[in-house]
């Protein structure tokens, strides 16, 4: 224990989250709230583990072994990734090292917490679509409909550019320019900003969608069923709802776990296979560095197929079989023994 009093937890997460984050780190409103709600996951496993409200819970109850069970709980019940698991574990590693320099008695506990290791994760290829299956999906909403005809543009948006979910539910009205070029301004990652133009098709289904929008008392481009901006797990549902009806004509697309991320892997895999160019595909997804967007040429097979046959074949010199000398054969396992014998007489009879 840091101490014979307890130490409510909520006067310091309420500072982390609204001042430090925000004024002091500048951190984007996207970084915030995941960090947010990482300790809403966390306060609500700990409240379930010791019985007490979340508005009770004291710094001294969120130990290292309490982090462990946590993180076991992601993985295990929430079936999290480890990539997922290693997000939670960063944010509260930052407030953990925000809390040392304001309770100097927990520096003990803090290091216990600071010194969790960072999951190894997976390396595994990118989920893409097929330019079939993608069109199967921007088919899918009714374009008699004002629901389908919003649904088609966001599709069509995020696709062309390969926006991130964020990205595209946090476009602004004042974001989009259809004269004289079509273009759009995102708020990227980072707080990086990126200009991308459009392609006639998906201008003209973000037209169809501006004519018929209307007035809201939110800024964002695409709105909900209440007026209000759309939610990142609103869009998530909508591509759900979307995809199921696609797979009908689209079967392959019962195969694959279509997420928003999906489609900007498959605007980025498009993208590459269309200019060749790995800079230019990380400058349209606005990536901070090249390195992030080479998963793509792991995936791509057009790229290997080019290297394979691009390759020269070395001739292989010929050679005479020798037999291997008595004493190495002798030391040899019997297995390998046999097998060597059967293999010799395959080659050159008995």
């Amino acid at each position: 224990m840091w101490g014979a009093l307890m130490t409510s937890i909520a006067p310091f997460i309420t500072s982390f989250l609204r001042e430090h984050l925000p004024q002091q780190r500048n951190l984007s409103n996207n970084t915030c709230d995941s960090y947010a709600y990482a300790f809403q996951l966390l306060f609500s496993f700990t409240s379930e583990k010791i019985k007490v409200p979340p508005c009770e819970i004291t710094l001294e109850q969120i130990d290292a072994p309490l982090v462990f069970s946590f993180l076991q709980h992601l993985e295990v019940d929430r079936n999290n990734s480890p990539s997922s698991r290693n997000v939670r574990l960063a944010a509260i590693k930052s407030f953990m090292r925000y809390v040392q320099y304001r309770v100097p008695s927990a520096l003990d506990q803090v290091q216990a917490i600071l010194a969790i290791p960072i999951k190894k994760t997976d390396s595994r290829l990118i989920n893409y679509l097929t330019v079939a299956e993608m069109q199967a999906i921007l088919d899918a909403p009714d374009p008699s409909q004002r629901d389908g005809i919003r649904d088609r543009a966001m599709f069509h948006l995020a696709f062309a550019t390969g926006l991130r979910v964020s990205e595209l539910v946090g476009l602004r009205m004042d974001d989009v320019s259809l004269q004289p070029t079509p273009t759009i301004l995102i708020h990227g990652k980072g707080r990086k900003e990126r200009q991308l133009p459009l392609w006639a098709d998906t201008a003209k289904a973000l037209r169809a969608w501006l004519s018929i929008r209307g007035e809201a008392a939110v800024p964002e481009l695409f709105l909900n069923a209440r007026g209000n901006h759309l939610s990142r797990s609103g869009f998530e549902y909508i591509l759900t709802k979307h995809v199921t009806a696609a797979a009908k004509n689209r079967p392959s697309l019962n195969n694959k776990k279509v997420s928003p991320h999906v489609l900007r892997h498959t605007c980025a895999m498009n993208t590459l296979q269309a200019t060749k160019d790995l800079r230019k595909v990380s400058l349209w997804l606005g990536h901070a560095s090249l390195q992030t967007t080479e998963i793509y040429l792991r995936a791509d097979p057009t790229e290997k197929l080019e290297v394979l046959e691009a390759t020269v074949h070395p001739n292989l010199r010929r050679g005479h079989f020798r037999p291997p000398d008595k004493l190495i054969a002798s030391l040899r396992p019997p297995k390998l023994c046999a097998a060597t014998e059967r293999s010799e007489t395959a080659r050159h009879g008995p």
